[in-house]
């Protein structure tokens, strides 16, 4: 894990964004924005120091739900975790910043730095299929002000994905029904794909 200090996230220009088409919540046009978005010519590394209280740029998070069937992982962010400002709720989305050290894992950038987040965050002993369904934007909080979240969904085989680190407490499957009744509980981005119709 990247001290979050010192360490250069993937950032994109807000304009950039705000030309494409800006939109609160949950938004399923993926072929609309994505292409826009992770263009290298838009895109660079900045002091995550500086990008997480500057609004001029969204960092873009991949955020990664895993599901089997019905059933969704989740997890309850502990005391310890890097953000602050999600400690306590709980969520359906692993996942975090792109980082200029995922530059030389592989050739695409912000494939390598979602696998290497999922990798830090949980164990997946299960084949799975996954999908990139949509992008998730929350402009009436500080956190969401200056963070972009692309949504993958992966279907896995078996229920089998286990937390790796600590801060991910009361991890575990729960049914998708259940998790919705209980919303309230959640980070606002889970609280916009718990009511998405994508995950049904």
């Amino acid at each position: 894990m990247n001290d979050a200090a010192s360490e250069r996230v993937l950032v994109v220009p807000t304009a950039v964004f705000h030309a494409a088409g800006v939109f609160h919540g949950f938004c399923s046009r993926v072929a609309d924005y994505l292409p826009r978005l992770l263009d290298p010519q838009v895109l660079s590394f900045r002091p995550r120091s500086e990008v997480e209280t500057d609004p001029t740029y969204k960092q873009i998070i991949p955020y990664v739900v895993l599901r089997c069937g019905e059933q969704v992982f989740h997890y309850t962010r502990g005391q310890k975790g890097s953000e602050a400002r999600l400690r306590t709720l709980r969520s359906i989305g692993v996942g975090g910043h792109i980082s200029e050290a995922d530059v030389s894992l592989f050739g695409d950038l912000y494939r390598s730095g979602l696998m290497r987040e999922l990798e830090e965050e949980v164990h997946l002993d299960s084949p799975y299929t996954e999908r990139s369904v949509g992008l998730i934007n929350d402009d009436r909080t500080p956190v969401g002000q200056v963070h972009l979240g692309i949504v993958h969904v992966f279907d896995l085989a078996m229920p089998t994905a286990r937390r790796r680190e600590a801060v991910l407490t009361h991890a575990g499957f729960a049914p998708l029904a259940e998790l919705r009744q209980k919303a309230g509980e959640f980070e606002t981005w889970s609280q916009f794909l718990l009511a998405a119709p994508v995950l049904v």
